[in-house]
């Protein structure tokens, strides 16, 4: 019966012997973290609130009116 062999794992960060690689242990710099600017979501999102807020307010003032 043949042994079996150990395949290496690509993005694995363990070598077959059980210990860690010290060159893989830290895939990424902190200069290359991904960090997205939302402030237009933010812009976007403050708008439909006021604007939603307006409608409410507008039905309810209409509701008053028309009963």
């Amino acid at each position: 019966m043949s042994s079996k062999v150990k395949r290496r794992v690509s993005g694995s960060n363990v070598i077959s012997n059980g210990q860690a690689n010290p060159n893989l242990t830290r895939r990424f710099s902190t200069s290359t973290e991904f960090n997205p600017d939302y402030s237009p979501v933010i812009a976007g999102l403050k708008r439909i609130a006021v604007l939603a807020s307006v409608f409410i307010v507008v039905l309810v003032v209409l509701s008053f009116v028309l009963n």
